[in-house]
C-alpha cells in the first residue's frame, strides 16, 4: 500500500496528490492519507464518491488521520 503524507498539506494539496498517485490503478489496489486537518476528510470523502473509490477513516492518534482509499 502506498502512502500519501499531508501531514501539514491544507485543501486541495491531499486532492492533489492522491490524484498524481498512479497507486490506484487495478480493483483493490489502496493508497493512505495521513492528514491533521480534519478538512481533508471532507474533501477527500467527496472526491472518492464522485471517482467511485471506496474510503475507510481512522484516528489513529487524536487529531491525526488515516485515510485509506481503495480503487472498487
Amino acid at each position: 500500500m502506498t502512502e500519501i503524507d499531508c501531514l501539514g498539506d491544507m485543501c486541495p494539496i491531499p486532492i492533489m496528490k492522491l490524484k498524481q498517485c498512479d497507486s490506484l490503478t487495478r480493483k483493490g489496489d489502496q493508497v493512505m492519507l495521513v492528514t491533521d486537518h480534519s478538512c481533508v476528510l471532507e474533501s477527500i470523502t467527496d472526491y472518492c464518491c464522485k471517482k467511485n473509490l471506496d474510503i475507510k477513516v481512522e484516528e489513529p492518534m487524536n487529531g491525526i488521520w488515516e485515510i485509506t482509499v481503495t480503487k472498487r
